[in-house]
């Protein structure tokens, strides 16, 4: 019985990220460098913009510029078409994965080999437990859970986001995790 329970708490631990914050805005490249991170992994839709908007911000394109003149590589990966993904990295000269197929490792282990970095130098922020944390997790890379920008989501992510409140409520039941403002 013990065993059951102690692999039923790894396999859920796979879904906790290393790291939860409000918004991208508040990570810095120094809070990178501390833990040794040299490149970072950047979900698209509900992390850096609405699903439903298609060009960075000003306050996006000044962060982009800090990682990149503090030499922190940067790489967006997105579940969402090449298109779309391309119609915003590619303005910001920022390397990009489209169709990705969070949360198998076969993106992050691209996404890694593009930047040239080993697992243990990069670091992943997302908003979504079931694609970004859990795909990071299991491709051994550092994770960073953010808030969601809107609590509007794609067809897709609303079935995610249903299976996503139940471990969410589990988290912050036990301490694991503080209350999103889109969760409360």
């Amino acid at each position: 019985m013990c065993k059951i329970i102690i692999e039923v708490t790894e396999l859920l631990n796979k879904f906790l990220p290393n790291k939860q914050i409000s918004s991208i805005y508040d990570l810095t490249p120094e809070d990178l460098r501390e833990i040794g991170i040299k490149g970072l992994i950047i979900d698209l839709d509900n992390t850096l913009i609405p699903w439903n908007q298609t060009h960075a911000s000003k306050k996006a394109k000044a962060w982009f510029k800090l990682f990149v003149a503090s030499e922190i590589k940067l790489l967006i990966i997105s579940n969402n078409s090449v298109d779309r993904v391309s119609t915003f990295a590619y303005p910001q000269n920022i390397y990009y994965i489209g169709r990705a197929k969070k949360p198998l490792p076969m993106s992050f282990s691209k996404a890694c080999e593009d930047l040239n970095l080993e697992r243990h130098e990069v670091a992943i922020i997302g908003d979504q437990l079931l694609t970004d944390i859990l795909g990071g997790n299991m491709s051994g890379l550092y994770t960073i859970l953010v808030d969601p920008l809107v609590e509007s989501d794609a067809p897709i992510t609303q079935f995610n986001r249903k299976i996503e409140s139940l471990l969410l409520e589990r988290f912050y039941r036990k301490g694991q995790l503080k209350r999103r403002k889109i969760d409360e």
